[in-house]
């Protein structure tokens, strides 16, 4: 009777809502239920929303409070005490008896809102015992007063709870492993359980705006979610009011469907103009506006963007009124001034009404999660640019998937120097704050190297994204506290330097995570974290995604890197075909993603880059990495900007010659701070610069490297 009543109080209060019960029904008898850790409320959730009765595996001192002891008459308990081993044998033994028991692998109640370190024991009972796992996500407990979490989230007497029970699964290691290393694998299976059933009970199947609707229902209206120079913090009300009004008012100037250019800096504006296309099924096309009027041009070509929205002031404050004649040439140009000085006070009273009611209206809009989003275009690193199609699914799978591995709550702020033309700056410096409820300070420019570190200082920074160029330049710039607050760093876009990771822990004591990406894959394809780092590599791939490697000749080990996932593009829009969208598809299939990547994955799935399948060189057959002559060149003199580049040979097919801006560089100095390494792996030739080429995003510019070493060379013979 207590079980029923208590089904139907936590019904009442909490609209407890269990979806997968036909999964608890496929698991069988001899089942280790693992769920994550919510609250105080969890233990009495499954005991009652769960069918039949089922054991709670309880910390012995825990399970003694008296508080505790009337609800736990509800289920079995099964003791143990974590200071001795022998209760997880005394558990495996209890599982194979054919009983299904509850167990919390992270040990205790979450503390950050996200998941906690998962203990390998959990792992070894499942394997040891033969139980069948079932996985258990309890959601919305954590915003309740029961959890503990205060001051961290928004917490409320009775918000909505839901359990989602997901398909059983086993974890067997096939007498692969042994002693430790069992243990330790288990773990890490079970880790990779846990992470995937965050993800795969998470909601990205909408679009942005909805999303940006759900993260105002959980964090409150008032909850503080951007800001920029000119300091008028951005609320979600406020947010979603401005996102409306222009939106409305961009709507009249364009069509359903119509993408849309966007040449604006990073600012809370922009970010309101983003999402007010978006709201109105308009797509914005994101301009890289220091490429120049020509690459503009060549942009809006390939995306069939008529109308391009920008401001007088920003033009004026960047010194980019040449290139915007030059562009107004073939594109309109809609400035944002003259839009605002249209409205009138209905218009705002309108807006505002609408932001206060959307929750109710917007259910009406007719286009969905598998709509563009964005077009984005690509750096153009080694070829022409092109346009990136990313939609909504797209964006938030990834932010999920990146939220299911890093733990971040709305008490971050997020210091986004990197312009949103830039895929990294779009999708995790910009949108993963804005729709999880931490602050973004959106800065106009990467470049300010001095700034920047002041600007971490001033509105207290715990989170940092950067390409290793500029948070080399941050690092010199800075003072050793200006940095105090960051949780954390990473970096992606381009190899991170070994200089680069030493010079951050030694002068400000922290570890760079390391991650890889691409526009196509919304960006992230793996990342480094707190609990899973391995120095030297980009980390594990993120949930939800499967991989495959291409053997390629003359690469021993590893291979060229296709990937698929929720977080692949839509496709391409490509310069000799405009307007016309090319849907993503390798070797292995429509839907995969060739990255062009040569990566070696280990036995914990840590991806290691070995460098461009267009970075490599072939020289008497062999095949030679261009990068890894960069990392050579890196650990002789790291103070200096490298670029190595193959180019034509008339006996060994290629030859590798290398741009540094050292100034005693020489092929025989680099031989000798390179002992063991054979001179097939060295560079023929070796030209001092006085500046490598670089594209505006930091990274080295290839196809400019390689013109000028062959100048270089010509000018040579």
């Amino acid at each position: 009777m207590l079980k029923r009543f208590l089904h139907w109080l936590l019904t009442l209060l909490f609209r407890v809502k269990v979806n997968g019960l036909e999964n608890y029904r496929q698991a069988g008898d001899r089942v280790l239920i693992i769920a994550n850790h919510t609250s105080f409320l969890d233990p009495l959730l499954l005991g009652v929303f769960l069918p039949d009765d089922i054991t709670f595996a309880i910390n012995t001192q825990i399970s003694q409070r008296w508080w505790l002891k009337p609800f736990l008459r509800l289920s079995k308990v099964f003791p143990m005490d974590p200071t001795h081993p022998i209760s997880l044998k005394a558990l495996i033994h209890h599982l194979q008896s054919d009983t299904k028991t509850v167990i919390f692998p992270e040990g205790r109640i979450t503390v950050t809102g996200s998941m906690m370190k998962i203990y390998d024991g959990t792992g070894m009972v499942a394997d040891k015992s033969g139980a069948t796992l079932l996985p258990i996500r309890i959601d919305g407990a954590q915003y309740s007063h029961f959890s503990k979490l205060k001051n961290i989230v928004r917490l409320r007497w009775f918000p909505r709870i839901t359990i989602h029970i997901l398909p059983p699964t086993r974890i067997d290691t096939h007498g692969a492993f042994t002693g430790k290393a069992r243990r330790k694998h288990s773990g890490h299976v079970l880790a990779d359980i846990m992470t995937e059933m965050m993800f795969a009970t998470s909601h990205y199947r909408q679009t942005l705006f909805s999303a940006l609707l759900e993260a105002r229902r959980t964090h409150g209206g008032q909850h503080i979610v951007a800001e920029d120079l000119e300091r008028k913090p951005l609320s979600y009300d406020r947010l979603i009011t401005g996102s409306i009004i222009l939106g409305k008012l961009i709507k009249a100037l364009t069509s359903p469907g119509e993408t849309v250019g966007v040449l604006l800096p990073n600012s809370t504006k922009t970010l309101s103009v983003i999402l007010g296309l978006q709201l109105y099924g308009r797509i914005p096309g994101m301009l890289n506006y220091s490429i120049g009027s020509a690459g503009m041009a060549s942009a809006c070509n390939t995306g069939k963007i008529s109308i391009v929205l920008t401001s007088r002031k920003f033009i004026d404050m960047a010194h980019l009124g040449d290139e915007a004649a030059r562009l107004s040439e073939h594109v309109k140009l809609a400035y944002l001034e003259d839009l605002a000085a249209s409205l009138s006070p209905w218009d705002k009273l309108a807006g505002l009404i609408q932001a206060k009611t959307a929750d109710y209206w917007y259910k009406s809009h007719f286009y969905d999660s598998d709509d563009a989003a964005v077009t984005l275009f690509t750096s153009g690193s080694e070829g022409a640019p092109k346009g990136v199609v990313l939609s909504h699914a797209n964006v938030l799978a990834n932010l999920q998937q990146v939220k299911a591995r890093i733990d971040f709550n709305p008490t971050d702020v997020v210091l986004n120097f990197l312009p949103m033309f830039h895929s990294f700056g779009f999708t995790i410096g910009t949108l993963l704050p804005i729709m999880n409820g931490m602050t973004t300070f959106l800065y106009p420019s990467p470049l300010h190297y001095a700034i920047i570190p002041e600007m971490a200082y001033e509105v207290g920074a715990t989170i940092m994204f950067g390409t290793n160029t500029f948070l080399a330049a941050y690092a010199k710039k800075a003072h050793p506290y200006d940095f105090f607050s960051l949780r954390y760093v990473v970096a992606g876009a381009e190899k991170l330097q070994e200089s680069t990771r030493q010079m951050w822990l030694d002068k400000f004591g922290i570890r760079i995570l390391e991650g890889y990406g691409a526009t196509e894959t919304s960006p992230v394809t793996s990342v480094n974290t707190a609990m899973d780092y391995k120095a030297g590599t980009v980390g594990r791939i993120m949930p939800d995604m499967l991989y495959k490697l291409e053997p390629v000749p003359g690469i021993e080990h590893g291979g060229k890197l296709h990937v698929a996932g929720p977080n692949i593009m839509k496709g391409y829009l490509l310069p000799d075909n405009p307007g016309v969208l090319v849907p993503p598809c390798s070797l292995y299939g429509e839907g995969w993603y060739d990255t062009g990547d040569i990566v070696d994955i280990d036995d914990e799935g840590f991806i290691k880059i070995q460098g461009r399948s267009k970075r490599f060189a072939k020289i008497s057959g062999e095949m030679v990495s261009l990068t890894a002559v960069e990392q050579l060149a890196s650990a002789a003199w790291p103070e200096a900007h490298h670029a190595a580049v193959g180019l034509p040979e008339a006996k060994k097919g290629e030859q590798v010659i290398l741009l540094t801006t050292q100034r005693d560089a020489s092929p025989k100095h680099l031989a000798e701070a390179s002992p063991g390494v054979a001179s097939i792996n060295l560079p023929k030739k070796v030209f001092v610069v006085e500046k490598v080429p670089v594209l505006p995003t930091g990274k080295t510019d290839y196809i400019a490297a390689t013109q000028l070493a062959d100048s270089l060379l010509m000018a040579e013979n």
